[in-house]
């Protein structure tokens, strides 16, 4: 069973944006998860996406987070359990990755 994707964006700490995520990101939600991408950053020059409370992520959710990285400031904070995937994917050798 898909357990929902909940997106909830508002100001960083920094003046960037922060979407935090939480849920499974798989192919049917991944287009709902890439246009709140979008929207946050269309605010502003820079977006944390904070991933702790994601506890699936496929390659859909990594390829919106690939087409984003290469025009945008994205940051990421992932638990332990999205480590390995993110490493593999090469994910982390195109955004600043923080591991919690």
């Amino acid at each position: 069973m898909t357990t929902a994707l909940t997106l909830v964006s508002g100001p960083g700490d920094h003046g960037d944006r922060v979407l935090s995520v939480t849920g499974e990101i798989d192919m049917s939600n991944a287009a709902e998860f890439g246009a709140a991408l979008d929207g946050e950053l269309a605010a502003g020059p820079a977006v944390t996406v904070d991933l702790t409370g994601v506890s699936y992520l496929d390659s859909a959710g990594v390829s919106v987070l690939f087409d984003r990285a290469a025009e945008h400031d994205l940051r990421l904070v992932a638990p332990r359990l999205l480590d390995r995937v993110l490493r593999v994917s090469g994910l982390t050798q195109v955004v600043k990755v923080m591991i919690r």
